[in-house]
This record gives structure tokens, sequence and C-alpha cells, in this order.
């Protein structure tokens, strides 16, 4: 069986991502790498990184870049490739998966395909509650746990409440478009290199669904898995965000779809160091 790769996105947020390693750690498939691509985040996170690699079954790879702003596509593209697996599942420093995430991409891979996730967003209180004991134990997931530690209750997510056949009927018949959500998405490391990777041009905003559509139009078809493969959001600020920024993001973007481009000039092929 090939190798699989799991890219961890990660900025500054070394508590966050603690959890999400605890959350790896305990997948029901162990078969995997972790590869952490860090967009300059200070010593903290290294540090964490070197500690957990001691606490953790599986090998992690630290990618990092020196921090000039938001640059995510950029780190993005030097972790692919730098993984090892041919196969790779994505997600974000904030979002801790459930036991079977890894197990639930893999079991639902096949070629000429990517998976199109999703995931449950947290507020800042229950995202503080939740440690290494609710994570291994699964209890992070519950909803009743979710909902005595800050969760509303009118806001339960269907998607932690969908499980076996009613997941699968979800998946199949939900009129959410499928595109790739860079903290719950997989495919195979040719496919994303076949593209020339995420658009470099790009910040925050936008920037996967890009890179979504263009694999979509280079024959790569799109496949639901978001009320199986299920992550927690944890909540933080998002000082990034920029409205003159996005709108750069859908100018790029919408130039992509009208000369119907797969591969990017901004990609894989453009770097040259870190």
């Amino acid at each position: 069986m090939s190798k699989t790769s799991i890219i961890i996105t990660t900025y500054n947020n070394p508590v966050w991502l603690e959890k999400v390693l605890w959350g790896f750690s305990c997948q029901t498939r162990q078969d995997f790498e972790i590869v952490i691509a860090d967009d300059g985040s200070r010593d903290e996170t290294r540090d964490l990184i070197d500690t957990m690699r001691g606490k953790i079954p599986m090998s992690i790879q630290h990618v990092w870049q020196h921090d000039d702003g938001f640059r995510k596509c950029r780190i993005l593209n030097q972790a692919i490739m730098q993984a090892e697996g041919e196969y790779l599942i994505f997600t974000d420093g904030d979002c801790i998966p459930r036991r079977d995430f890894v197990e639930t991409h893999l079991k639902h891979r096949e070629p000429g395909a990517y998976l199109s996730g999703d995931y449950v967003r947290l507020p800042m209180s229950t995202s503080i509650a939740i440690g290494k004991e609710e994570i291994l134990s699964g209890r992070c997931f519950d909803l009743d746990y979710l909902i005595a530690n800050g969760y509303p209750p009118k806001k339960i997510s269907q998607r932690l409440k969908a499980k076996g056949l009613k997941a699968s009927f979800l998946d199949t018949f939900s009129f959410v478009q499928a595109n790739w959500y860079g903290n719950n998405a997989s495919g195979w490391k040719k496919d994303l290199v076949a593209v020339n990777g995420f658009d470099e041009r790009m910040a925050y905003g936008g920037s996967d669904w890009e890179f979504g559509d263009r694999l979509n139009r280079s024959g790569i078809k799109r496949k639901r898995v978001r009320y199986r493969a299920i992550v927690l959001h944890l909540d933080h600020a998002r000082a990034y965000a920029n409205a003159d920024l996005i709108e750069k993001n859908k100018a790029i973007w919408n130039e992509a779809v009208k000369n119907n481009t797969v591969w990017t000039d901004f990609g894989i092929s453009s770097q040259s160091g870190t």
C-alpha cells in the first residue's frame, strides 16, 4: 500500500497545533507521516514539534519558511514536494480530526478524484475546554460534551449527528458544492503536481477553491466526504483577512475560469529556495 502524508498548515499557534497532533496520534489508521507546512512561525512552534516527535508514533517533517506575510500557498507547495506519500491528506493546525478521519479519506480515495470535506466550527470557550484526554478518548466529538462546554445547541452541525448510512446518503445527495477545502481535502500527489500546485499569488480568501477548480478542469473529479470525514475547527482571530487581497484573489480566480486554466505559472515550478 502506498505511503500517505498528512499536510498540516500552521502559523504561530502551537497550543492549537498540539491538540491537532494528539488527534492524529490516535487515528484508527496510523500508517502515515505528518508534514507540517509552517508559514513562518516563531521558535515556540518548532519546540512543540520537537517535543511531540517523542510522544506520538508518526514521523513528523517540519517544512518552514521565514515570515513574510500570508504565504500559505507557497509553503503548501513546498510541503507537497517534500511529502513522501503518494496520497496527500490536507488539514489545518486548528482542526482536530475525529479518530476515523485518515481511515475515511483512505477508504474513499480513488484514481482520478480528490476528496472534499468540511469542518465543524467551535466557539472559543469550547476550543479552550478541549484537552488531550478529551481528544484521545474521542469525547470532544460527543454532542453532550460539546454543549456542556459552550457549543450552542441550536447550531449543532448535522455532520456531528450523521453516522454510517445516513452520512453516506448525505454525502451522495447533498446540494452543497464539493470543492477543495484546505482544512479537509485529499488527493493524489501526482494529480496536484500536474496542475503545478497552488497559485502563490493568492493570499487569504479563495485560493483553495481556485486550486480545486483547476484540478477539476484537468479531469480530476470531485468526491464529497463532508459528512464522513470530520474535523473540529478551533476558534481564532483572522488578522490576515484583507478585503483588497480577497478582491485580487477573485480576479486571479476569474481569469483562470475565463481561460479554462489548468496549470498555474505561479506554483511549484516557480520556487527557488525558501
